[in-house]
């Protein structure tokens, strides 16, 4: 049953792709996600390419970067782009309203750059991942190694329960060297409360919550193709 169901939800995060890849236009610079939704974006974006189409890419994580180079898509350093023409990355959920969890992956704070930088930021999902409310996704946070205890109690403060990540028997690192700390604080009523809130707390470098940064969100549902705008 579990195989049946991510076929369906790889059908469907592909068509997703092929569809927020359209709007990608000559000369655009273009920001590259992470994770598997990211990767079938990557993917038709260098098929476009093989048909003419002249682009430069940034990436939001190492791996995501070696991945558009395997392709022969050019990359650009993030610290030199003053904007970015277009995004197009996954999200683990998203409501109507276009709030988000994101950070599955653990590369949330490049992607928050690469969407803060981006004049279209479009997210690309399979049907499971809308929500009528943020929340069962547990909140990713980035966190720098010697705050961890006091960003653990601040987080307490807010309700939320952390859990840090790890990746075989290990601490999960991220690119930039940092801890994710997991958050459950259940269904969120007010996310961009809570972003403000997680904003303040000093040594939490990024969130997961990504409030006003989507221009849409292409959702393939079965054989068809839903934007939220």
């Amino acid at each position: 049953m579990e195989s049946i169901n991510k076929s369906k939800q790889d059908a469907e995060k592909l068509a997703a792709a092929k569809e927020a890849v359209k709007f990608i236009k000559d000369n655009d610079v273009v920001g590259l996600g992470t994770g598997t939704t990211a990767t079938f974006a990557i993917k038709e974006l260098a098929k476009r390419m093989q048909e003419g189409l002249k682009i430069r890419a940034a990436a939001s994580s190492i791996k995501t970067e070696e991945l558009a180079i395997s392709y022969g898509i050019p990359i650009l350093k993030l610290e030199t782009l003053n904007s970015i023409d277009i995004s197009i990355d996954g999200a683990d959920e998203f409501t109507t309203s276009l709030n988000l969890i994101k950070g599955g992956g653990g590369a949330l704070f490049r992607e928050k750059i690469i969407a803060s930088l981006s004049k279209n930021a479009i997210i690309i999902t399979d049907s499971s991942k809308k929500v009528s409310k943020l929340g069962a996704f547990t909140v990713p946070v980035e966190v720098i190694p010697l705050a961890l205890q006091y960003v653990f109690n601040q987080i307490e403060k807010l309700h939320g329960q952390g859990i840090l990540r790890e990746k075989e028997g290990k601490k999960f690192l991220t690119d930039n060297g940092n801890y994710i700390v997991d958050v459950d604080f259940g269904l969120i009523d007010n996310p961009k409360e809570l972003a403000f809130a997680l904003n303040q707390i000093d040594g939490l470098l990024a969130h997961g919550l990504f409030i006003g940064l989507t221009s849409k969100v292409i959702m393939a549902k079965g054989d068809e193709i839903l934007t939220f705008e």
